[in-house]
């Protein structure tokens, strides 16, 4: 499965932001989807994950009432609206996909897609 992401750019702080992430196909090992993030000499973390088939979410606490991750099953995209975003969200950010929401969050991913850059400026 190719995962293409798209959307990064710059914004300032308090602004927003989404992005996109497209999958060529679905098939019987993606059952979940979700987004990651890195800034330079850190560890890549979770942002947030999603089920393909009902829908169910999961965020990291620091994203929490900011970021929304929604899927449309019709065309095969997950979307993350970004928004109040900060200095600190500054980031490569990953579409992954995996088996479920738990294995994505542990970065138990089957998928990745390019990464995107986004840059909130103060």
């Amino acid at each position: 499965v190719q995962l293409q992401a798209c959307g990064g750019g710059l914004v300032q702080a308090g602004g927003s932001l989404r992005l996109s992430c497209a999958a060529s196909r679905r098939t019987f090992i993606i059952y979940s989807m979700g987004w990651f993030r890195q800034v330079p000499g850190k560890e890549r973390e979770f942002v947030a994950a999603i089920s393909w088939g009902s829908g169910v979410t999961d965020y990291a606490d620091f994203v929490k009432g900011r970021f929304v991750i929604t899927r449309d099953y019709a065309k095969n995209t997950v979307d993350l609206q970004m928004s109040s975003l900060k200095p600190e969200d500054t980031a490569v950010y990953y579409c992954a996909g995996g088996r479920s929401r738990s294995q994505i969050a542990t970065m138990n991913v089957d998928s990745w897609g390019q990464g995107t850059l986004v840059t909130v400026s103060s």
